[in-house]
């Protein structure tokens, strides 16, 4: 059994992370390591990416976090018989030994990032270990826990951030000197990254990380629902169990900062006229005949002068911005910093989505939540429905807020890069 630490009475002071026995891919089973893998569960773009992943090869990673059926049930049974399957088969096989796992990702325009991953105690907001900075879907939380409870494990890590600042410099070091042997895998996934793993599995050099993350604070970089399922499964499982623990990366943003990008919403059943119609008066809308790099351009320079969105699905883009200060007023909540009052994703939900275009902002069947811009704008062109582009919010601005206890809106930023899903998994009855 799994069962990662031992149970503790206080809260913890800090980041408590275990080694683990890693549940990889045998490459000599697989076509090749980069066609099993995928992006976040949240992350595909549905149909198509889904259908594409499939295709890829039979054993793609997909078919475990996104298992396709006509039930909740169906599905979660599905992922459950599908991992016993690949178990059996070879096809997914167990480390010889407990380890932590340098992740390492680099591009070919100069972007290298590397962290830990490892299995997390995991811990309430209220401890101030584990910092979230968005709110959560209830019925998102329900689907990843059904998942985790029918295949006993933590298929894909989720994106921490924690900022070294000089204090955790042997793990800075562990982490480069590991670099330079040769890894456990690596591959180039089609998206032109490269990835690369380690096991440190040596106890000096684990107790080092252990004993300086003891001492750190992390941000919720990715991964909000998942952290959130890892809550409600430890709550479900008396302690001492490996449902005290959950599968994260761990990246040192003084040491690899990440990027921050948006996240859009596609609208279903909105066409854009009616859309931009309601705005009338609200907002100043512009019509941009454009091509969406110069269209976005224009998003990010009215979002230096205040809240701002692209509106498309129509062949154009229509630039929204200057809010009427008196809807703002009547619409925005007061009771919270000013930082969050005047975020773009704050005025999105409470002001456009729920009292101009009524529309509910957790009802999968008139709201989509899309990271790829192109992809969203694409899809409400297809679809007749309204494509809603965001520019990014700083990474100062998320820490800030979740320092103070504060939440964002749901999907307000996109970090990455994300770690790639199906290079290392957690099986919890190991």
């Amino acid at each position: 059994m799994n069962t990662a630490g031992h149970s503790e009475a206080t809260a913890p002071r800090g980041l408590e992370l275990t080694p683990f026995r890693g549940l990889r891919y045998d490459p000599d089973r697989v076509g090749s390591l980069a066609a099993v893998t995928s992006p976040p569960y949240d992350v595909v773009v549905r149909p198509d990416g889904l259908h594409h992943l499939q295709a890829a090869d039979p054993h793609n990673i997909v078919r475990l976090i996104l298992p396709q059926a006509g039930t909740p049930a169906a599905r979660t049974e599905q992922a459950a018989d599908t991992l016993r399957r690949w178990l059996a088969e070879g096809i997914l096989t167990t480390d010889p030994e407990p380890g932590l796992y340098v992740y390492e990702q680099r591009d070919g325009n100069g972007l290298l990032q590397r962290g830990i991953i490892g299995a997390l105690r995991v811990s309430d907001p209220s401890d101030g270990v584990v910092l979230p900075h968005e709110d959560v879907m209830p019925h998102v939380v329900a689907d990843r826990a059904a998942l985790m409870r029918a295949t006993s494990a933590n298929l894909e890590p989720l994106l921490l951030t924690y900022r070294g600042d000089g204090g955790t410099a042997a793990t800075t070091k562990l982490v480069e000197r590991t670099a330079d042997q040769p890894p456990l895998l690596a591959t180039t996934t089609e998206d032109g990254f490269g990835h690369r793993l380690w096991a440190i599995t040596d106890p000096a050099d684990v107790a080092r990380i252990q004993a300086e993350l003891s001492g750190c604070q992390a941000l919720i970089a990715d991964g909000h629902h998942r952290w959130a399922t890892y809550r409600r499964l430890r709550a479900e499982h008396p302690s001492p169990s490996p449902w005290d623990y959950g599968l994260v990366l761990l990246v040192d943003t003084a040491r690899y900062p990440l990027r921050v990008r948006a996240i859009h919403r596609l609208l279903h059943g909105l066409p854009v006229t009616d859309a931009v119609a309601a705005l009338r008066g609200l907002f100043r809308v512009e019509r941009l005949e454009v091509p969406l790099p110069e269209a976005l351009a224009a998003l990010a320079d009215a979002a230096c002068a205040g809240n701002a969105f692209l509106l498309a699905g129509d062949g154009a883009f229509h630039l929204v911005d200057r809010p009427d200060p008196d809807l703002l007023a009547r619409t925005v909540p007061a009771d919270r910093p000013a930082a969050w009052r005047t975020l773009d994703a704050t005025v999105l939900h409470a002001t456009l989505l729920n009292h101009v275009w009524h529309i509910p902002e957790d009802d999968p069947t008139r709201i989509a939540y899309i990271h790829d811009t192109a992809a969203t704008v694409a899809k409400a062109e297809h679809d007749g429905g309204t494509a809603v582009l965001l520019h990014p919010v700083r990474e100062e601005v998320v820490r800030d807020l979740a320092r103070q206890g504060v939440t964002m809106p749901r999907k307000s930023t996109s970090f990455g890069p994300k770690p790639a899903s199906g290079l290392v998994l957690r099986a919890l009855e190991l």
